[in-house]
């Protein structure tokens, strides 16, 4: 029997291989989920069992039933949407605003400034960190799969809900609806310009950028990329900058970010996507020093994860949450409806 940890897959929608086990050469003919508890020792059976209900259990490309045999040099493959932790996390006692709490979930209201999860460059004081002291995780045990508790993620300088499992079930439960896009995720960004239609969908399909790896582009290509679909309506108009909700259908790295400069209004004050500059506005100083005012006042990214909806994993009834916009967007809104209201009708006229 061969084990091996992959870093990941690329699949039509993108999935992460946890473990694959190639069956013995002399082995007989038995069931797959009795084969993987015998040779994964720290999985548990009830976790084995969950993963199979929700197709996460494949041999070769296809999801297998829990009775079905497996037989010398088959493979046998675990994956999940989200990528398995690759760095020892180290409980830490960092404050958690707790949106709300029961025995399955927890949903987090994340304040824009902090990472999520541990990686190059960020190996603590992120989310995941605070989470493992929160739910008394081990660092001890790197194989801890309830270390996996954070399902999806939002940028570190965007602020807003997330949901965390708390149990096996929760997990699975939750990563299959968010790989079948059933949750609801609705943001409030703010973004350059004065958008012309009150509501509309952007579906362009991402890739990474091969100039900067960190940044995220629209693909060149139709056909290469991960599709993307965001939907965006007005909420408020400032004449050089308007207020939209947007509303995931996928949820690729960046989306909302780079689909909103794609159409030509990158969000206020996003630094990585052409929102720190002024976009749009008059070549008055004044102008200039409102808009470096505005930038002080909220230094990021203006979006915000305000709406989280999903089924509850053991109630199996429709969930929804809505956190309020965070000060520094609200400070800066109240100052764009004052600047806004007191807006000669010529510069309106040109915004």
């Amino acid at each position: 029997m061969e084990e091996e940890w992959i870093d990941s897959i690329e699949e039509e929608e993108p999935q992460f291989e946890h473990f694959r086990l190639t069956v013995d050469a002399g082995q007989e003919p038995v069931r797959v989920d009795k084969y993987m508890a015998t040779h994964l020792e720290k999985t548990s059976r009830n976790r084995i069992q969950l993963a199979i209900k929700e197709g996460y259990v494949k041999v070769g490309d296809k999801a297998v039933k829990a009775n079905q045999l497996v037989r010398p040099g088959d493979v046998i493959r675990f994956v999940m949407p989200y990528e398995r932790r690759g760095v020892e996390v180290i409980p830490q006692d960092i404050p958690l605003d707790i949106f709300y709490e029961d025995e399955d979930v927890l949903v987090i209201n994340k304040p824009a400034g902090m990472v999520v999860h541990p990686g190059h460059g960020h190996y603590d004081a992120t989310l995941v960190n605070a989470l493992a002291f929160y739910l008394h995780l081990s660092p001890e045990s790197p194989d801890d799969d309830r270390l996996g508790v954070l399902v999806h993620r939002i940028d570190k300088d965007t602020s807003g809900l997330l949901v965390v499992a708390k149990s096996d079930e929760a997990q699975m439960s939750l990563s299959h609806q968010f790989y079948e896009h059933s949750i609801d995720r609705r943001y409030q960004a703010v973004v350059w310009g004065d958008v012309k239609e009150d509501e509309g969908t952007v579906d362009a399909n991402l890739e990474r950028d091969p100039s900067e790896r960190t940044r995220f582009r629209v693909a060149r290509n139709s056909e290469d990329g991960k599709r993307a679909v965001t939907h965006f309506r007005v909420l408020e108009r400032f004449g050089f900058v308007t207020l939209l909700e947007c509303s995931l259908e996928t949820g690729r790295t960046h989306q909302i970010r780079v689909h909103m400069a794609s159409i030509g209004h990158p969000l206020f004050n996003d630094e990585k996507y052409g929102g720190a500059t002024i976009r749009k506005g008059t070549i008055y100083a004044k102008y200039r020093q409102f808009i470096h005012n505005c930038f002080e006042i909220c230094p990021r990214q203006a979006l915000h994860a305000k709406t989280l909806g999903f089924v509850h994993p053991r109630t199996r009834k429709w969930i929804q949450f809505d956190t309020p916009l965070p000060q520094d967007m609200t400070a800066l809104l109240d100052k764009w409806r004052k600047y806004s209201g007191n807006m000669p009708q010529e510069e309106m006229e040109d915004a």
